[in-house]
């Protein structure tokens, strides 16, 4: 057996059954992409639109694709015919732009909100503010063809797993106050996507229902062992 499929296996059998795994394949050749794709694992993560484009023809067509990282908006047609979620929408003019795209093809896509939840200004994201600006937006009610799924969020890269944990904490609640106040009768809002290689157990505690997961899958490193907080896959 592969190291891939061992550190697949391994993981999965760590985590709770209402847990999804995005396994992050950024800059992973097509072949350690089908390691884990024959091994079970469907649903890929990706953080550029090229990269996403230049893999999906030579893979199985019953590969989930999520874009992951920052999506510009001359990008999104050409991921919107195919891509499983969008989990990195932080704005509503990029939510708007994807709702416009979607249209053209009548097609619903999937998206995630994507939160600043940590202290590095390079991350992406609503802040707490500019979400509830937004869900008081006429606009957002006209929206046809985009189902908001859930909130994303990445934690601040550091060694304290309080900080981290504090973070989750913060979106999980904020997940919840969302729920209660704008999304209670829509089933479809039921994601927090949050945790990474370094620090996915402390959001599973938190509340998290969607892991994205590179290293701990695609590198050399034993699960739960050698990696930072707050990495990036």
């Amino acid at each position: 057996m592969s190291q891939i499929a061992a550190n697949i296996i391994s993981l999965k059998q760590s985590l709770p059954p209402d847990v999804r795994l995005v396994a992050v394949s950024k800059t992973r050749p097509v072949e350690d992409i089908m390691v884990a794709y024959n091994t079970g694992q469907r649903c890929f993560g990706e953080n550029r639109v090229q990269e996403i484009l230049s893999k999906k023809d030579y893979l199985p067509a019953d590969v989930e694709w999520h874009l992951i990282g920052h999506l510009q908006r001359n990008k999104i047609k050409l991921i919107v015919p195919f891509v499983s979620m969008i989990q990195s929408v932080d704005s509503l003019r990029l939510l708007s732009a994807i709702d416009s795209e979607a249209s053209k093809i009548n097609r619903i896509v999937d998206i995630l909100l994507q939160m600043h939840i940590a202290r590095e200004e390079t991350k992406f994201g609503f802040s707490r503010e500019e979400i509830e600006a937004m869900m008081l937006s006429p606009e957002l009610k006209e929206f046809r063809f985009i189902r908001i799924c859930g909130l994303m969020g990445m934690a601040t890269f550091t060694s304290d797993p309080g900080q981290v944990q504090m973070e989750f904490r913060s979106l999980a609640g904020l997940f919840n106050e969302l729920k209660r106040k704008y999304f209670y009768a829509d089933d479809s809002f039921r994601e927090i996507s949050m945790g990474m290689s370094g620090d996915y157990e402390i959001a599973i505690k938190e509340g998290s229902t969607i892991i994205r997961v590179g290293s701990l899958i695609f590198g050399g490193r034993a699960i739960n062992h050698g990696v930072t907080l707050g990495s990036t896959e």
